[in-house]
């Protein structure tokens, strides 16, 4: 298992080549798994399941069309991205258990930082409760979102992976539905009055991962 931080914002293109390369190479058996920790430069990309009317600025910034799942979502900087790159034979293939661990693996990092991340049925990422401030227009407690999910699978490793907001420019989520949701905001780190920085966020993902995914084990493969 090999961990990567990028030090720069990584171009879109290039993160796609990177990744295409190891899942290539994990397949063939030729390299470990990898989390690489990552910031791009303000972008939107759309997954396989967007909507064109959820793209609401299209000429604001970049927009990559990607085939992972998912509709449309915004990267940049603020934003820490982590490119899950594990191997499923060795972990279970069992897509849906993959993607509930990527949100207690977000969950129990958000809680390291006293927010408590949560899960909503219908509704892809982990969300806040923003008792903070006023109420949806139903009465309901205002939610938000602070990740965001999307995964693809090829041969059985998955890549792609998870964004969790530490202090991106909110206001850059309005040129989207963000993953095609209307009703609720974002929000991030900073926004809940959190100073947290990528080190301390990648830190807490790193000693969070072991707890949740467990070591890769060889006697699953073919489960």
């Amino acid at each position: 298992m090999e961990w990567i931080v990028a030090e720069k914002p990584v171009p879109y293109p290039e993160a796609l080549a990177v990744m295409d390369g190891r899942v290539a190479d994990i397949i063939a058996g030729r390299a470990d798994e990898a989390v690489w920790l990552l910031e791009h430069p303000p972008l939107y990309t759309a997954g396989t399941s967007a909507k064109p009317a959820d793209l609401v600025q299209p000429d604001r910034f970049r927009v990559y069309q990607t085939r992972r799942g998912g509709q449309y979502t915004y990267h940049g900087p603020g934003q820490r991205v982590a490119y899950a790159m594990l191997d499923l034979n060795r972990r279970g293939r069992d897509v849906r258990a993959y993607v509930h661990n990527l949100e207690r693996w977000i969950i129990t990092s958000l809680a390291r930082f006293d927010v408590q991340g949560e899960i909503r049925d219908g509704r892809v990422g982990v969300w806040v409760t923003r008792p903070d401030l006023a109420r949806a227009a139903d009465g309901r407690i205002r939610e938000d979102k602070i990740a965001a999910i999307g995964v693809r699978i090829r041969r059985w490793v998955a890549f792609h992976g998870i964004s969790i907001n530490v202090a991106p420019d909110l206001e850059h989520f309005s040129g989207i539905v963000p993953c095609g949701i209307r009703d609720h905001g974002v929000t991030s780190l900073r926004d809940l009055g959190r100073p947290v920085t990528m080190a301390d966020l990648d830190q807490a993902l790193m000693q969070q991962f072991a707890a949740v995914f467990g070591p890769a084990d060889d006697r699953a493969q073919g489960a």
